[in-house]
């Protein structure tokens, strides 16, 4: 890493999908005059008599919430997947098609509509965390379900259909494709060194210490080398575990507490109520010996330079590769900048 790298163009190897990404790191002096994002300014109340999601309200499909005081969760009224789908499977000459089941959950964080998790406390966020842990072991039981998705689409430019503080579990009878792709590269790395990927890629990180942005007993926060979006981060558990299920109630309040800083970051780093979409991947629950996965939360934030200007997965990205313009290093260290100066408290 002495080479020049931070000015010239050059690929970066993702270790858990085997694809590589392309850093321009030169094209970020470029000027911009394409399109630039609209910022909400206005504070949303913390009840919206309008919102499906707030406590009391009814939603679309005529089922009005109970009055809950922290976590809620319900059946997605909107399913993308169906738990009674017909199985079938065809193929006729290169076309195939088969059925897929599933079961989607919406799970409200808080009952505050003005709130997001980075105005949440640890304790508050805690409890979602427990809530995650509980609907990963009640879905992953269920006999067709064979992978559980936690996920959170925050603000509009995200595409999220409403602000209401919440994520959304999507669980089915396939491997979605991304965790296909993590699944075999964990898997033969862990066969051939009986050791975890990320275990592995973490203590290289932890000594170089290069983008790392946070840590505490129990976890990292860090912008992975490999990073596609501007701002992308990681939070990894330093020690191997297949998937949440495995925290201990100490390690729900430490990974609690790595999501509340790291979103408090991103949130200074602009300014506004920073826009991302986050998601857990973790191990199957196919019942099989998943032991080469290390489960990890990675957040995908789509602004580049200001809270205005959005990245764009488009032209070479769509049809080549994924392509930054400044390095992960360089984003490390703008968000490890603010955490030592407005939230580091030691």
């Amino acid at each position: 890493m002495d080479l020049d790298f931070q000015n010239y163009a050059h690929k970066r190897y993702n270790i858990l999908t085997g694809e590589w990404v392309l850093v321009s790191p030169h094209r970020a002096k470029r000027p911009w005059q394409g399109q630039n994002e609209i910022v909400a300014v206005s504070k949303r109340p913390t009840h919206d008599k309008d919102c499906y999601l707030c406590a009391g309200n009814t939603r679309a499909n005529g089922e009005k919430n109970p009055d809950y005081q922290d976590v809620f969760v319900f059946d997605n009224d909107f399913a993308a997947l169906q738990k009674d789908s017909k199985i079938f499977y065809m193929r006729k000459g290169l076309l195939q098609m088969q059925s897929e089941q599933g079961i989607c959950k919406v799970i409200c964080f808080s009952p505050d509509h003005s709130k997001s998790l980075a105005d949440m406390s640890v304790q508050a966020i805690e409890k979602v965390v427990q809530t995650w842990r509980q609907e990963y072991l009640i879905l992953g039981a269920e006999p067709a379900i064979n992978y559980v998705q936690i996920f959170e689409n925050k603000g509009a430019v995200m595409g999220c259909s409403n602000q209401h503080p919440h994520g959304q579990i999507w669980s089915q009878s396939s491997l979605p494709n991304e965790v296909v792709k993590k699944n075999k590269f964990q898997k033969r790395y862990f066969k051939s060194n009986h050791k975890t990927l990320l275990g592995v890629y973490l203590k290289q990180e932890l000594k170089k210490q290069e983008r790392i942005i946070f840590e505490n007993e129990a976890f990292v926060v860090l912008t992975p080398f490999w990073a596609v979006w501007p701002f992308e981060t990681m939070i990894v558990p330093k020690k191997a575990q297949q998937d949440i299920s495995q925290l201990s109630a100490t390690e729900i309040t430490l990974f609690a507490e790595a999501i509340s800083v790291l979103t408090k970051i991103y949130d200074k780093l602009f300014d506004i109520s920073f826009p991302y979409s986050s998601g857990i991947h973790q191990a199957p629950t196919n019942g099989k010996n998943n032991t080469h996965w290390h489960w990890h939360m990675s957040f995908y934030p789509p602004l580049l330079r200001s809270a205005t200007v959005k990245k764009f997965m488009v032209g070479y990205e769509m049809f080549g590769s994924p392509q930054r313009d400044f390095t992960s290093e360089t984003a490390a260290n703008m968000l490890k900048e603010l955490y030592e100066t407005h939230f580091k408290t030691t």
